[in-house]
């Protein structure tokens, strides 16, 4: 008996805990959604430049079928190789084909590439999928090829920029730095404000004259700091212990990286004024930190997700960060070339900030 009182006790506390409540049905359904809809592990629609330099019957053919292929979702029509290469430096597209003015001879003959597969390096995922093109069929009519018979497949040489050794720890420690960042400054600024008024601390910032932005922007300052610190820590063991290179600037990489800290602890500024526990603002913390993790191309291919699921991540600060830090860190972009993903991270972090201040009330009811 004592111990169905318990039983009934705690269904009593769980009935009135709607967050917690919430959290019973909407964790298993979300986890369902991302792993069954929008987690692809085959990778469809990658964007791509093309040069073709040739201009023939035969090229436009060719580029045509790889448009058709699934694999390629041609965004970009270049003049040269060198603007298909800074193309790729941006993280505008993550492939470039490359066609000769003597395609056609080099599909005929075989006796060279008949092309080249452009390859952003910075994820493995991609460059597997450039090695399985690299026997690319192609169909010949009569005017491409004598007695107008089907050819074999042409051979297309794969040349990986930014990780030609093809290293995972190359892609996955920059990735790490926004997950750690989006773990540890959600969290510490999601209990901030909860903290105070279980600790009995909100009566005392009550009587004083300080306003709800100030105490805000004074909750996110000391963390700043110890985000920046976290930054350094990471990139030291990224350079010394997994040998990640650094082609961009240093500076460049701690800017976006403030961008991002400040973007994450507004994030939980504003969860801790949804919350009236540490506990219920962990809850929440982590139900926003498991589609980040999986839908900002941390752990799978971007271009390979649903264009409704790439749509949610582009909400998510993770998202745009990733693309910053892996652009300067390993490609070697400079921020001005990046400024889409700049100006997402300052408005996602003016507009939680702006909610969190108008949500906050110096009351204890």
């Amino acid at each position: 008996m004592r111990i169905m009182a318990i039983l009934r006790k705690e269904l009593r506390q769980l009935s009135r805990d709607r967050l917690t409540g919430g959290m019973i049905v909407g964790m298993p359904l979300l986890q369902l959604i991302l792993f069954g809809y929008a987690i692809n592990t085959d990778v469809r629609d990658l964007r791509t430049g093309v040069v073709d330099m040739s201009g023939t019957q035969l090229s436009r053919q060719v580029t045509a079928d790889l448009a058709v292929s699934q694999v390629m979702d041609l965004v970009m029509q270049a003049e040269t190789p060198e603007q298909l290469t800074a193309a790729l430096r941006r993280g505008e597209i993550s492939l470039g084909v490359f066609l000769p003015r003597d395609f056609d001879r080099r599909v005929i003959q075989r006796d060279r590439p008949a092309g080249q597969i452009l390859v952003d390096g910075t994820d493995p995922t991609i460059t597997s999928v450039a090695n399985q093109l690299r026997q690319f069929p192609i169909r010949f009519d009569s005017q491409a090829r004598p007695g107008g018979s089907a050819g074999p497949a042409a051979s297309f040489e794969v040349r990986t920029y930014f990780n030609p050794e093809r290293r995972s720890a190359v892609n996955v420690v920059p990735g790490l730095l926004g997950t750690i960042l989006t773990m540890t400054m959600v969290m510490f600024t999601a209990v901030a404000i909860v903290r105070e008024k279980e600790r009995g601390n909100m009566e005392l910032l009550i009587t004083t004259p300080i306003s709800r932005g100030e105490l805000m922007v004074g909750k996110i300052l000391p963390y700043i700091l110890i985000g920046l610190v976290q930054v350094a820590l990471i990139l030291a063991v990224a350079r010394w212990v997994f040998q990640v290179p650094f082609v961009g600037s240093l500076l460049d990489i701690y800017l976006a990286a403030m961008l991002f800290i400040l973007a994450n602890l507004t994030l939980g500024l504003m969860i801790s004024t949804f919350v009236g526990t540490q506990f219920q603002a962990m809850q929440l913390a982590f139900f926003v930190f498991l589609p980040s993790i999986l839908l900002s191309g941390f752990m799978f291919p971007f271009d390979g997700m649903p264009r409704l699921a790439q749509w949610i991540a582009e909400i998510l600060p993770l998202t745009h960060f990733l693309r910053l830090v892996r652009g300067v860190m390993l490609r070697g972009a400079e921020l001005s070339e990046l400024g889409p993903d700049l100006l997402a991270l300052a408005v996602f972090a003016a507009v939680t900030l702006t909610l969190a201040i108008l949500r906050f009330s110096k009351r204890l009811d």
